[in-house]
């Protein structure tokens, strides 16, 4: 008897250890699919695809299986997206876009004991909430720095700022306009709600009155496209359309050629894009792989941020801490170098190296024109879409 009950312990710690040594873990992408977001949810979805791909192939011990539900670009849904996925033995949540959808979202994994990484929210509220198991690889003070560096480099007297009313957008919105003016470059603000479809009283407004070099729009892509095609319509005298994340991509490109051409918006890899480094070139060709077509930034974000959380499930199932909170340890332990900079996490979440580039669409190519030591070319100025 005592030889079972000592046969059936030791079978039992073998199991451990092997647990410990090699395991599948499910990681839940919660994802706008559908819905206004739906364009950058698609190209954040094929970095997270990308990534659980190269790290199964390099790993050689656990394995990451992806599932993947749709938030539809909506708060309420992205709740009930995470609290399905944590139904279905997810150990931690990877995606999320725009701020407002990720805030309730990431509340609930917190809730539920699940990381929650992201690179689709920048409102500083999101790591001042004292989320525990929040992360996040980018932010607003990175956005704002690539934004007034290439205002400088354009050497600006007078900036339009067209920005949408909601949390992350009106905070980038006032920060840049608020180091523009103590630049002692003339600004002027227009506000507009999320709902709004016709901008030709703003660009109306901004062709009269404030007749600005350049016009910074700040919201999200059908916000771009309104605002875009009114401008081509009123064709106001300026030098340079610029806006910020989900403008600068091949997809926006496809899909509007007539209002793309020489708009500028945040980019960390040009189009087509070049890696030289062996951890660029397993994405980049693993990427071209999956979708036959190139990688862009969307795809790059998606991909550093699962990528750095499938490495601290790893780290914890070494140490047998995935259940006791292990990931969110290993990844406050990280401090690496990645395809978009070097990534070490705050005690709040954020990642305090984070700086983002300026791309401009040139043609069928997006370049990188800001800052200078990462160009790809030069940028066109003055040019509009018009």
């Amino acid at each position: 008897m005592h030889t079972l009950k000592r046969s059936a312990l030791l079978a039992t710690l073998l199991l451990a250890a092997l647990a410990a040594r090699a395991a599948e873990f499910t990681v839940g992408a919660e994802l706008p699919l559908t819905g206004s977001l739906a364009r950058v949810g698609a190209g954040m979805h094929e970095g997270v695809m990308v990534a659980a791909e190269v790290f199964n192939r390099a790993n050689g011990k656990h394995k990451i299986k992806i599932v993947t539900v749709d938030d539809e670009s909506a708060p309420a849904k992205a709740i009930a997206a995470v609290e399905k996925l944590a139904g279905m033995g997810a150990v931690a949540i990877t995606g999320g876009y725009g701020s407002n959808n990720i805030a309730p979202a990431s509340s609930t994994a917190d809730k539920l004991g699940l990381v929650y990484i992201t690179s689709g929210g920048v409102d500083d509220s999101l790591v001042a909430a004292g989320r525990r198991n929040f992360f996040r690889i980018n932010n607003t003070a990175g956005y704002e720095k690539a934004a007034l560096g290439l205002f400088g480099d354009m050497k600006v007297k007078g900036v339009s700022i067209v920005y949408s009313t909601k949390d992350a957008t009106s905070d980038l919105a006032r920060s840049v306009g608020k180091a523009l003016a103590a630049q002692g470059v003339k600004v002027a603000e227009h506000p507009f709600d999320p709902a709004i479809t016709d901008f030709k009283p703003i660009v109306n407004k901004i062709r009269l009155q404030d007749r600005p070099d350049a016009v910074f729009m700040v919201g999200y892509e059908n916000d771009y496209v309104g605002i875009l095609r009114a401008a081509r319509v009123l064709k106001p005298q300026v030098k340079a359309m610029v806006g910020v994340w989900s403008l600068a991509t091949p997809k926006m490109a496809a899909e509007f050629p007539d209002l793309m051409p020489n708009v500028y918006g945040t980019a960390l890899l040009p189009y087509p894009a070049t890696f030289t480094g062996a951890d660029g070139k397993a994405f980049a060709d693993t990427y071209r792989q999956l979708y036959k077509k190139e990688p862009d930034y969307l795809g790059q974000f998606g991909y550093v941020q699962s990528m750095l959380l499938f490495e601290a499930i790893a780290r914890a199932a070494d140490k047998g801490t995935v259940a006791k909170g292990g990931i969110a340890e290993e990844l406050r332990r990280t401090d690496r170098d990645t395809l978009i900079g070097r990534v070490q996490f705050a005690a709040n979440g954020d990642n305090v190296h984070f700086s983002h580039r300026m791309g401009q669409h040139q043609g069928k190519n997006i370049v990188i024109v800001w800052p200078p030591q990462h160009a790809t070319g030069k940028m066109a100025y003055p040019a509009v879409p018009w």
